[in-house]
């Protein structure tokens, strides 16, 4: 029997493998696949995300470039350093690692993907627990982007499938989605989470992004196959 085709949005970070092991080896989907360069500092992620969909049995994968114009402005995309440490407490409600639109551009891709293969599940791995403060990963906004997808598209309006955007992490603490993950045997090593590695993809230790990792794993009482720090 074929599986049931999904699309996952897939980054190369610890929470999107997450999902991706979700989706593939709890759900047994058969899951498409897209990540986005969308000119993020941060491009090992890409590399990871070939890994990731490769190690968790992806049955396609797509990395789409984005014009990085549309995304120019973020700390993430060059517009001014990634806050650390201290920084980090100057931050406003919606720190300057926030890219505008990112989930609304990715999901609108998923949901074009979805109709071309014929799927009617869009998974990703926001989160609204250990989180940055970014709007676009917030219970409502998926709510809302659900109920969008299935007044814009043909296949919703004419009755023949209602799309999902599932996001099975959007209550989880990051020690939970380790748990999780480790128990579907993700393999957190090929992951990337920093928002500043250096060169050849040591994580900083410092960003937003790596803190919360790091404290994820410690009250997940694993050990980040990845390391921390330079």
């Amino acid at each position: 029997m074929t599986a049931r085709p999904c699309i996952v949005l897939l980054s190369g970070g610890l929470d999107s493998a997450t999902v991706l092991a979700l989706a593939s080896r709890r759900e047994g989907l058969s899951a498409h696949c897209l990540s986005f360069d969308y000119g993020q500092r941060h491009r090992i992620e890409l590399d990871c995300a070939v890994r990731v969909a490769e190690s968790l049995g992806a049955a396609a994968h797509r990395t789409l470039r984005l014009d990085p114009s549309v995304t120019a402005g973020s700390a993430l995309t060059g517009g001014g350093p990634v806050p650390k440490g201290e920084a980090l407490a100057d931050e406003d409600a919606i720190p300057s690692t926030y890219v505008p639109a990112r989930n609304t551009l990715f999901l609108a891709h998923g949901l074009a993907e979805a109709e071309r293969v014929g799927a009617d599940s869009i998974w990703i791995g926001a989160n609204a627990v250990d989180y940055s403060g970014y709007p676009d990963c917030r219970p409502e906004y998926l709510r809302a982007f659900e109920a969008m997808a299935n007044l814009a598209t043909k296949e919703a309006v004419e009755g023949r499938v209602r799309y999902r955007i599932e996001a099975p992490l959007v209550d989880l603490s990051k020690a939970e989605i380790i748990r999780t993950g480790a128990a579907l045997g993700v393999d957190y090593g090929l992951t990337s989470s920093c928002y500043d590695p250096a060169p050849e993809g040591r994580p900083c230790g410092g960003c937003d992004s790596c803190r919360l990792r790091a404290r994820g794993f410690a009250e997940a009482g694993l050990e980040d196959p990845r390391g921390t720090g330079r």
